[in-house]
């Protein structure tokens, strides 16, 4: 993170482990078309987000993707969906659930459908990237503050070394977005740029 400091004790510095796996969290059409709640002021994620998922497949790299989805009347968003209301929008097959063009999943990757904020809270992500050997998770996604950071808390809670790519991750505002990546970096993950994410993934590819 730059020349960001840090109190004493905070921003340990932590490593990729043997096997990693890209995950790309909610990237649906629901943050970036116009009149939806969710939108986000610019792309510039998602196309981050595709460029890095280009190079998890060239490297062979297991990727995970995860979208929203309620069941009817949103019964099973719970006290979630009556917080944030804009998310009935998200009820079914919806078009705004649907994943944007730059990080379509491919036929041979695993889609998450989740309905609240951590990728990991009541899915199959923990025991998957277990039974595949993964022990370390690249983060992209949206948004920053909300589902991004709460997959990072989730994955280092539960063993997995994680890393938030900070191009490829974005939200509505600035603030929001810094002083999220700020407080991940303190205490639960390392916060890294695409370039570096790209030149990891070649090396990996090269070691495959």
């Amino acid at each position: 993170m730059g020349e960001t400091t840090f109190a004493q004790g905070f921003a340990g510095s932590l490593t990729p482990g043997k096997r990693p796996a890209l995950i790309v969290i909610d990237m649906m059409r629901a943050y970036y078309v116009e009149g939806s709640a969710f939108r986000l002021p610019s792309t510039s994620s998602v196309e981050s987000a595709g460029r890095v998922l280009s190079a998890a497949r060239a490297a062979r790299i297991p990727v995970v993707h995860t979208r929203v989805e309620f069941g009817p009347n949103a019964i099973d968003g719970g006290v979630f969906v009556r917080k944030v209301p804009a998310l009935r929008a998200l009820i079914g097959q919806s078009e705004l659930g649907r994943f944007m063009p730059q990080v379509e999943p491919a036929e041979d990757e695993l889609v998450i459908v989740k309905q609240y904020a951590s990728a990991f809270f009541g899915t199959t992500l923990q025991s998957t990237l277990t039974a595949m050997g993964v022990d370390t998770l690249f983060i992209a996604g949206v948004s920053t503050s909300g589902c991004v950071r709460a997959t990072g808390v989730d994955a280092v809670q539960h063993g997995f070394i994680p890393f938030v790519i900070r191009d490829a991750v974005g939200d509505r505002g600035p603030e929001p977005h810094e002083a999220n990546l700020y407080d991940l970096q303190a205490k639960y993950a390392e916060v890294i740029g695409e370039e570096l994410t790209l030149t990891y993934f070649s090396e990996v590819g090269q070691g495959a």
